[in-house]
């Protein structure tokens, strides 16, 4: 299936492929805490920006291989490159503009992060 999404104010759009049931990643580390981000990660190739490159902004941390983007009009976080697959994108699920048939959530001990990640690692593989 194929998914419309954009952040608050409309000056970023995406299109992402996904499955009718969308298994999502609820993490308890303090940046996804914070912004209330659900993850539906996919390979690179099942994502496409459809407007809004230039209305992007990039916040890093720690090791700099996550890219933190962000609408810099309305601060929404609709998709980044997550540390744990930097071949592929993560959506936020609640960034999507109408909902998936069935939505499952997992949760995920980011605050552990080092000893959990592996567990994602199979998430932007194209199969």
């Amino acid at each position: 299936m194929h998914y419309q999404g954009s952040c608050h104010c409309g000056a970023v759009a995406f299109e992402v492929e996904a499955p009718e049931v969308i298994e999502a990643v609820r993490c308890n580390c303090s940046v996804c805490a914070k912004a209330g981000y659900l993850h539906l990660i996919v390979p690179l190739t099942r994502f496409r920006l459809l407007r809004g490159a230039d209305a992007l902004t990039t916040y890093t941390f720690n090791t700099g291989v996550a890219k933190h983007t962000f609408c810099r009009v309305c601060g929404i976080k609709p998709f980044y490159t997550p540390r744990s697959n930097p071949d592929g994108i993560d959506v936020n699920v609640n960034c999507l503009d109408s909902q998936p048939e069935a939505l499952h959530i997992e949760d995920f001990d980011g605050r552990n992060w080092e000893r959990n990640a592996h567990t994602l690692a199979h998430k932007s593989r194209d199969d």
